[in-house]
C-alpha cells in the first residue's frame, strides 16, 4: 500500500533572506519519455511559504531488505517570481509519512536584464541509505 509524504517550500531572496511573496511553484513527477505529470501549482504567501503538497510515496515496508525499491518518491520543482532567476530543483526526495521542507533561495535579476529564460538547475542527489 502506498504512503503519503508532503512537500513544503520556503522561498526567499538569496541576498537578504527576505521571503518572496507571490512566487509560483510547480511540483511535478517524471512520467517517462521526458514527460512530467503536474502534481500541484502553488503561490508563496507573505512568509515565502506554500501550502503543503501531498505526494504518493512507496510503502516503507517495501524497502526493508536489500535490492528493494528506493524508500522515497522523487519530484521536480520549478520556482519563479518576477525580478528573479527561475530555479529548477531536480529529483527532490519525498519520504513516506514525512514532511519535507525545502529552502529555496532565488537570485535577483540585474536591473537591466532582458526578460530571458535565465535560471538555475539544482540536482538533489539521493541520500546514502
Amino acid at each position: 500500500m502506498a504512503s503519503i509524504g508532503t512537500i513544503m517550500l520556503r522561498v526567499y531572496t538569496s541576498r537578504a533572506q527576505l521571503p518572496v511573496l507571490g512566487a509560483t511553484v510547480a511540483v511535478t513527477q517524471k512520467s517517462g519519455g521526458g514527460r512530467h505529470t503536474l502534481l500541484a501549482v502553488r503561490t508563496t504567501d507573505e512568509n515565502g511559504r506554500i501550502a503543503p503538497v501531498r505526494v504518493a510515496t512507496p510503502d516503507p515496508a517495501a524497502s526493508e531488505s536489500p535490492g528493494t525499491p528506493t524508500p522515497f518518491a522523487s519530484c521536480d520543482v520549478w520556482v519563479e517570481a518576477p525580478g528573479y532567476e527561475m530555479l529548477y530543483l531536480e529529483n527532490m526526495q519525498v519520504f513516506p509519512n514525512t514532511e519535507t521542507l525545502q529552502e529555496v533561495d532565488l537570485t535577483p535579476l540585474p536591473e537591466q536584464a532582458p526578460p530571458a529564460s535565465r535560471g538555475e538547475t539544482v540536482n538533489v542527489t539521493p541520500q546514502e541509505l
